[in-house]
């Protein structure tokens, strides 16, 4: 396949902006606000780069655009691939058995072929955009075949996989029949990127179950037979030149010097490791710190009957995030008066997500029920104890509910991150408020300033919760002091560029036994 013109080049589920109507019927394309994008696009625009991605309809691929300094290619999913690929393989079978399989996940053969057909059509635009040489960076779990699929098209390129969501044990990742082509598409990359060292760890182990692998330290030993002559990539001139006895004369002639090396025994190394993604921390606490984002603040309060304690909850409607679990707690902490209406009140946004699913839709309905008799058994007139928002809001809106909420309560059963977190700890200029966060969400690993809970276990949550509501000020400061301080250091331009410079270098101590996983805790060591 001809190389493209970009030496950087994103691979996501969505491309960075929506396509919408305008008022003549005409096609536009609205920014999309989520985090990646937040993340992305300013690397992607200072390399002049391009991101590929789907624009979130049925329908066949738009033209390639320029977006905001970005060079934008869609790919075209049909109807029937959104119902295969999509909404099946990706949020009924991948989705559940990544998330512990709190619901039981769908195995079937027309979803697997679609996920492949789908996969395949992303590599080929991928390849189509990249110049020779060029870094490849691919994102989550919708895509894992691409970086095999990558490797057989363009052996001259770097690809680097982050998967954001969790990465279950194996155990859980036998399930799958298709394990061993998941593992073989995921080691096509040269870098994979985890939110978790114990989803890396999982990840290792299933490399050595399901695909006989042979791993050491961080590093993973993959067949690669040499690209043939004429073939992208193929090196007829063999190792860069050194100095008698030297080394390399730089990190790329490093890197050649491996490929070369890999190329000519036939395997090669891919590294994996935890890299902790992040959000936009000055973005958030500019929107702080606005003036009438700081009124809505009030104004919400203000409509809630001016509570002394308002608990929040903010979640896609999802079975990962414990919603049922929270909603339990809150009215067990009512029923025995730990906390008291209109002392007290849950706001729960519960934003939209995969309703055409139906594991999704059983989840909405019960949880309106239950919010529904546990307002009509402990409200008040004019003050009941949840105030339930099944919708989105925009950013704006989302700060002044976290300026606003005295207690953040994240409950999640399994979650690879959870950025609501972070932007609630990135709101609160004052150092005041109170963060109740699930041990089983990747943040948990970061925020040492929040009170655990294990969610499955009611009790103990309840008893945290009230905690969190009644915390001596100095306490609940200097523990957000802390959670505030590493949301700053380690945003999501730091997680950014972490992985980026790890993707540019060889694989830390290649070759020898004893390479070792990057920490959780910070960046690359130098050097690395």
């Amino acid at each position: 396949m001809a190389p493209g013109d970009y030496s950087f080049v994103v691979v996501a589920n969505r491309l960075p902006v929506d396509r919408g109507r305008g008022p003549d019927g005409e096609t536009e394309w609205l920014a999309s606000p989520g985090g990646l994008v937040a993340a992305l696009e300013p690397v992607v625009r200072d390399a002049k780069g391009a991101w590929v991605g789907w624009p979130g309809d049925a329908g066949p691929a738009p033209e390639e655009f320029d977006s905001e300094g970005m060079h934008l290619a869609g790919v075209g999913l049909s109807a029937a691939e959104m119902r295969h690929f999509y909404e099946g393989f990706c949020n009924a079978t991948l989705w559940p058995l990544y998330h512990d399989v709190i619901a039981p996940p769908e195995f079937h053969r027309t979803w697997w072929e679609a996920y492949v057909t789908v996969n395949r059509r992303f590599a080929r635009a991928a390849a189509r955009q990249a110049a020779p040489g060029a870094t490849i960076w691919v994102h989550d779990y919708q895509l894992q075949l691409v970086p095999g699929m990558l490797r057989e098209l363009r052996h001259d390129v770097r690809i680097g996989f982050f998967n954001h969501i969790p990465f279950p044990g194996y155990e859980i990742f036998a399930q799958l029949p298709w394990r061993r082509q998941i593992i073989d598409g995921l080691v096509g990359a040269d870098l994979l990127g985890f939110q978790r060292q114990q989803d890396a760890t999982n990840f290792m182990r299933a490399c050595r179950r399901a695909a006989g692998l042979s791993t050491r330290g961080a590093l993973i030993r993959v067949p690669d037979p040499r690209p043939a002559e004429g073939e992208p990539g193929h090196d007829s001139a063999g190792p860069p030149v050194q100095g008698a006895g030297g080394p390399p004369r730089s990190d790329t002639d490093e890197y050649r010097q491996r490929r070369w090396e890999a190329a000519s025994t036939g395997s090669r190394e891919v590294r994996a490791a935890a890299f902790p993604i992040s959000i936009d921390t000055a973005a958030y606490e500019k929107l702080a710190g606005r003036a009438d984002v700081r009124a809505r603040a009030q104004e919400i309060r203000a409509a809630l009957g001016e509570p002394a304690i308002v608990l929040l909850g903010v979640d896609r409607l999802d079975y990962t995030k414990g919603i049922l679990h929270r909603l339990r707690a809150y009215s067990e902490i009512l029923d025995e008066g730990s906390l008291t209406v209109p002392e007290a009140v849950l706001v729960l946004v519960a934003s939209p997500s995969r309703e055409r699913v139906e594991h999704y839709r059983l989840l909405r309905d019960e949880v309106e029920v239950t919010v529904g008799r546990m307002n009509g058994k402990f409200g008040e007139l004019g003050n009941p104890p949840v105030q339930y928002l099944h919708q989105s809001y925009p950013r704006e809106e989302m700060a002044a509910l976290y300026l606003a909420a005295d207690v953040m309560l994240v409950t999640s059963l399994r979650d690879g991150m959870n950025l609501v977190a972070k932007e609630y700890v990135a709101c609160r200029l004052d150092d005041t408020g109170a963060l109740v966060l699930s041990e089983f969400t990747g943040a948990a690993d970061e925020l040492s300033g929040a009170f655990l809970v294990n969610p499955h276990d009611i009790r103990g949550m309840k008893d945290t919760i009230v905690r969190a509501a009644r915390v001596p000020p100095a306490e609940a400061r200097r523990r957000m002091r802390s959670m505030r301080r590493r949301v700053r250091e380690h945003d999501v331009a730091f997680w950014a560029a972490s992985f980026l410079s790890a993707l540019e270098k060889p694989p830390p101590g290649a070759g020898s036994p004893d390479a070792a996983p990057e920490p959780v805790s910070g960046p690359p060591p130098a050097g690395s």
